[in-house]
């Protein structure tokens, strides 16, 4: 899998409009931290889960081609059985880039989640934690991107 850029990671960082797809509905799952971090750094955080209604105070999406006005990026915190499915929705409502998230194990990284995205012009960051970019100071996340520099694996 190709190795991500500095320059799509500042791009998707960029944008103000973003559907969180795949939230918890435990408020103390690692995905409404992620979340939080979005909202408290002043971006329109949409969440998408097909079961729920409302998250922290923002109406809940079942699907991403529900929103209106449309978002402009995705981070998917999806299992990666299903991220494939999830970037194709995404390309086909307007969205241009996704962030599929990775944490213990493959999370929302597929071989064809990334393959989709790029196939539809999107940009794709696979398997970087937004935390390293978004709180990049941050005890544990400076360390995080410490090792990552270290080993050569942080995005140029």
């Amino acid at each position: 899998m190709p190795v991500n850029s500095r320059r799509a990671i500042d791009r998707f960082l960029a944008r103000k409009r973003i559907a969180f797809i795949g939230i918890s509905r435990k408020p103390s799952d690692f995905s409404r931290h992620v979340f939080r971090a979005f909202v408290e750094r002043g971006y329109d955080v949409i969440p998408v889960h097909p079961n729920m209604t409302e998250v922290e105070g923002r109406r809940c999406y079942s699907r991403v081609a529900n929103i209106s006005p449309k978002p402009e990026a995705a981070v998917l915190m999806t299992s990666h059985g299903v991220s494939e499915r999830v970037v194709r929705e995404c390309a086909d409502a307007g969205v241009e880039q996704v962030w599929l998230h990775r944490g213990a194990g493959k999370g929302a990284v597929s071989p064809g989640a990334v393959e989709a995205g790029r196939k539809a012009g999107m940009d794709v960051v696979a398997g970087e934690c937004p935390f390293m970019f978004l709180c990049g100071d941050e005890f544990p996340h400076k360390i995080h991107g410490w090792i990552k520099k270290a080993t050569f694996a942080y995005p140029k």
